[in-house]
């Protein structure tokens, strides 16, 4: 493996610096040693940037290989990462810019960066941008939390830097975090007449035929299972509209890939709602404590009266119960029918612009970001 490290691991300011590094470089088995140390140490947590589903995304996704992992070191040790990309669009226009790299099912851009080096990591990873920017106007974050220690250290390197900056969209999505059981919650979140009909639901299902619940989270009988969810997912309204997974190889191979090393690594958790044996309703958590994401969840349309998918995520409020987790990310769009029924938190979502380079590159980016704006501080 070629040496990953800066020779030089600190900036003017005394502080590790960032060096970006290929794919390859971080598919090693000496980085992937770090990265792995990395995800357990890292102040909040995010699986779609962890190597197991990063690797196999950039693997299935990024065709031209123009992506690059930022990765920042104290000496040996690797203290802070984000996978980056340089597109040359931005929501169809022409303007090349930097971007933290996601595709259509990875949910969050937040960077892993050990507890303790959050300023140090946003410090480091803007200055590398500065000195060497390329073609990018401007640093995008989609997907971004908007609260906790990352967010806090991102404002404060910005305020200390008079760093220009604009939030071009945010959001909330649903979120599981209470101190309640997991029967306390529900009767909390739902009225008592909709816990009634759920129970009735619940008992007519069950009068269909043999109705169980099952939870796995180690990789016995994951292929069949993997198999079972595509098959699940294509059978309803995303596989008519031609968005299910099974639908495009990559995605197939990727849920397949990531499932896989989210097991590997500890990190799955899976459920199923079974009829005679047949699953009716399915979901997949990426557990990465303190926290939990919700990756993918289908049900069987033929059953829908029954409400499966309600009934499965009722199950899934066991993670109330788990002493090792505080909070769960639902992943789902804003304003999503089915969960915000019942996860009754919120978790905020920005997507931010930041200015990068020199005083003519952030002039030209503040004159596009106040055409882009244009108008929204009087809606």
């Amino acid at each position: 493996m070629a040496d990953i490290r800066p020779t030089d691991s600190r900036t003017r300011r005394g502080e590790p610096s960032v060096r970006l590094i290929s794919a390859a470089d971080a598919a090693t088995p000496d980085f992937r040693t770090q990265w792995d140390a990395l995800c357990n140490d890292a102040a909040e947590p995010n699986p779609f940037f962890e190597p197991w589903f990063t690797l196999p995304s950039l693997a299935h996704f990024e065709a031209h290989k123009a992506s690059t992992i930022a990765a920042q070191f104290d000496g040996d040790r690797l203290v802070g990462l984000m996978p980056l990309s340089r597109p040359p669009r931005y929501y169809g226009y022409l303007v090349p810019h930097c971007a933290a790299w996601l595709h259509d099912n990875a949910f969050c851009s937040g960077p892993l960066i050990a507890r303790g080096y959050e300023h140090a990591f946003w410090r480091g990873l803007l200055d590398r941008l500065d000195s060497a920017p390329g073609r990018s106007l401007f640093l995008h974050l989609p997907e971004l939390p908007a609260d906790g220690r990352t967010a806090r250290a991102l404002d404060a390197v910005l305020a200390e830097t008079d760093r220009y900056s604009v939030t071009v969209d945010e959001g909330s999505r649903a979120m599981l975090s209470s101190d309640l059981d997991a029967e306390a919650y529900l009767s909390q979140a739902m009225s008592a007449k909709k816990r009634k009909e759920l129970r009735r639901q619940r008992k007519r299902l069950s009068e269909e035929g043999s109705l169980t619940v099952e939870r796995h989270a180690a990789a016995e009988g994951l292929q069949d299972w993997i198999a079972e969810f595509l098959g699940l997912e294509a059978a309803g309204w995303k596989g008519e509209r031609g968005s299910a997974l099974a639908n495009a190889q990559r995605t197939r191979a990727l849920f397949a890939d990531a499932l896989a090393g989210a097991a590997s690594a500890g990190r799955l958790e899976r459920l199923a709602l079974r009829l005679d044996g047949k699953p009716i309703a399915m979901l997949a958590n990426f557990v990465t404590p303190p926290g939990v994401f919700s990756f993918k969840t289908a049900f069987d349309e033929a059953y829908a009266r029954f409400s499966p998918g309600l009934l499965l995520q009722i199950e899934n409020l066991d993670l109330l119960d788990r002493s090792d987790i505080a909070w769960a990310d639902s992943c789902a769009a804003p304003g999503h029918s089915m969960i915000e029924r019942i996860w009754r938190e919120k978790r905020r979502i920005t997507s931010r612009n930041i200015a990068i380079g020199g005083p003519l590159r952030r002039a030209l980016f503040r004159a596009m970001m106040a055409y882009e704006t244009r108008g929204k501080d009087k809606a």
